[in-house]
């Protein structure tokens, strides 16, 4: 299917969407438009053929899909200033923008533009993300373009939009968790003897592998665990120690404290 796609708000999300898409070859540059202010800063997508401008008008006029990145605060006067330009039977629009549901963009726009609410994580700098998305008003072809669209920058997986506060944390606030174990990780290893570019290196692939080996096996975590824990050794010795100060409660913990913030502060 060959989409043109517009990009509004060229700031670390939106040009990191641009990249992606241009490496993994799902657009050719000259199909991709990407918007901001200071569009100096977009010279390097501009030097791989990507259009680039500061006029959001012109990126709605020129796409089929748009994708909305710019931050919460600026998302109704930029949709009011667009608003007669959306078609419906024209666009599908994609928001990215964290906290802004489909229904309010809907109210916004005061048309049923088909809606996508998507909410990647930060590793979609390296196409490594993990995308949820949500829909609203919209065609299974036009949702399975948006699949594969984000599919070229890591994982998707389509949800319901009520759980879209709890994917924010999962799979979001996830990347912060997962670092923080990794530091812990270090830290032990530098205490046991590794200096520390070392240990990070070994704590960074290690997680890696250990992904890798459920995204690739589909299988539970305790049945890749099982295989390095042999009886009466080191394995369940730490296993079994980190239980005992909490390591799992504690997490769970963090999680549903996550959950909670960003249930109430909406």
């Amino acid at each position: 299917m060959n989409k043109k796609i517009a990009i509004i708000g060229g700031g670390n999300l939106g040009s990191a969407i641009a990249e992606g898409l241009i490496m993994s070859e799902f657009v050719q540059p000259g199909q991709l438009l990407i918007t901001k202010r200071n569009i100096h800063t977009l010279h390097s997508l501009e030097e791989k053929g990507v259009l680039v401008s500061n006029d959001n008008a012109e990126a709605i006029r020129f796409a089929d899909l748009v994708i909305l990145a710019v931050k919460p605060f600026q998302v109704d006067d930029v949709l009011t200033s667009l608003q007669l330009l959306f078609e419906e039977n024209r666009h599908t629009l994609v928001s990215v923008v964290t906290g802004i549901t489909t229904a309010h963009i809907h109210g916004v726009l005061g048309k049923k533009i088909s809606t996508v609410r998507a909410m990647p994580n930060t590793a979609i700098a390296i196409r490594e993300s993990m995308t949820c998305l949500s829909a609203r008003d919209i065609t299974s072809e036009q949702l399975n373009y948006v699949k594969e669209l984000f599919n070229q920058l890591g994982k998707v997986v389509v949800i319901e939009e009520k759980l879209m506060d709890a994917a924010t944390v999962l799979a979001a606030c996830g990347t912060a968790y997962a670092m923080r174990y990794i530091r812990a990780n270090i830290q032990g290893g530098i205490e046991i003897g590794f200096d520390a570019a070392t240990a990070s290196l070994i704590a960074a692939q290690t997680v890696k592998g250990a992904a890798e080996l459920l995204l690739q096996k589909n299988s539970h975590p305790e049945q890749e665990i099982d295989k390095v824990t042999t009886p009466k050794g080191c394995t369940i010795a730490g296993l079994n120690e980190m239980e005992h100060q909490g390591f799992s409660s504690s997490l769970i913990k963090g999680i549903v404290a996550s959950y909670d913030k960003i249930s109430t502060d909406q």
